[in-house]
């Protein structure tokens, strides 16, 4: 690595860590609008969503809709709190916007909804149906002969649903280099510890035996992050990727991380404070 190379990753990395410190404050006041809703899987995608958006994806906020942009479809929509100010930050729409998160009339809901949001490819809800959608989006970028790729996030207890093994062995059938599963494995569900409930490991196994590229990462090392996403295959390949992102629940606040408590509540008073200043302090709140 040269020294120039050298200098714009450690700028590219303290972007990154800015932004995702931002987005977990931003999703922090954010919820406090509605008095509900979910920090642990919130937090735990935050580095994911800086380094897809703010590094990787293929996107034009002024052009939304262009035909060749890179989809992003977040299948565990719960988290879409986390995305929005995202959205917002990169001009998709005004930034004052947010401030009627979760109100009537809002475009903003726990879920995000593609048919009100600029920036949304796919509107959330029950949970199994994102990589459905991937495989569907990468089989139109073949049939119209288009290089996009199509970016699939899913909650690791959401690999419970038979769907998303069904949209696995189609992504292989049909040779769909252009999706890529990013598998968010922060270990808990709203029920508990996924290994306890329904287990779903060994993961990176159960992809391969589908077909599919496997590569594991550490989630909220934001150089494992940027590595992974500039060695993916060209679009035009024919083997699918999946990136295994090992992450935490509610990662930032060290009461929250690793507990069911946090995955939909609320902060209020105190507690938030105490929160606001531990995002704020540095780098994963230390």
């Amino acid at each position: 690595m040269s020294v120039t190379e050298s200098t714009e990753r450690r700028k590219l990395l303290a972007l990154l860590e800015d932004k995702a410190r931002f987005l977990r404050l931003e999703a922090v006041r954010l919820i406090a609008i509605p008095k509900n809703g979910h920090y642990g899987s919130t937090f735990s995608a935050i580095e994911l969503f800086a380094a897809l958006y703010y590094h990787t994806l293929r996107v034009d906020p002024k052009n939304p809709d262009w035909p060749d942009r890179d989809r992003f479809i977040l299948s565990k929509g719960h988290a879409a709190v986390g995305l929005y100010p995202l959205l917002a930050d990169l001009g998709f729409f005004p930034k004052e916007a947010l401030d009627n998160f979760s109100r009537f009339g809002s475009l903003f809901g726990d879920h995000p909804n593609m048919h009100v949001m600029p920036g949304i490819d796919f509107s959330g809800g029950s949970l199994g149906h994102g990589l459905s959608a991937a495989v569907g989006m990468g089989l139109a970028a073949r049939v119209n002969k288009r290089e996009y790729r199509a970016f699939c996030m899913l909650g690791d207890g959401e690999l419970n649903e038979g769907q998303i093994w069904e949209a696995a062995m189609a992504a292989s059938q049909f040779r769909l280099g252009n999706v890529i599963a990013i598998v968010d494995r922060n270990m808990l569900g709203l029920d508990g510890f996924t290994e306890e409930t329904m287990a779903v490991e060994p993961i990176d196994k159960k992809f391969a035996a589908f077909g599919w590229r496997a590569v594991t990462i550490d989630g909220h090392d934001l150089g494992q992050i940027v590595d992974a996403m500039d060695d993916l295959p060209p679009s035009n390949s024919d083997q699918p990727t999946v990136i295994i992102a090992k992450t935490i629940k509610g990662k930032g606040v060290p009461f929250m991380e690793l507990s069911r408590a946090w995955h939909v509540a609320n902060l209020a008073g105190a507690d938030y404070e105490e929160v606001v200043q531990i995002l704020s302090s540095g780098p994963e709140g230390k």
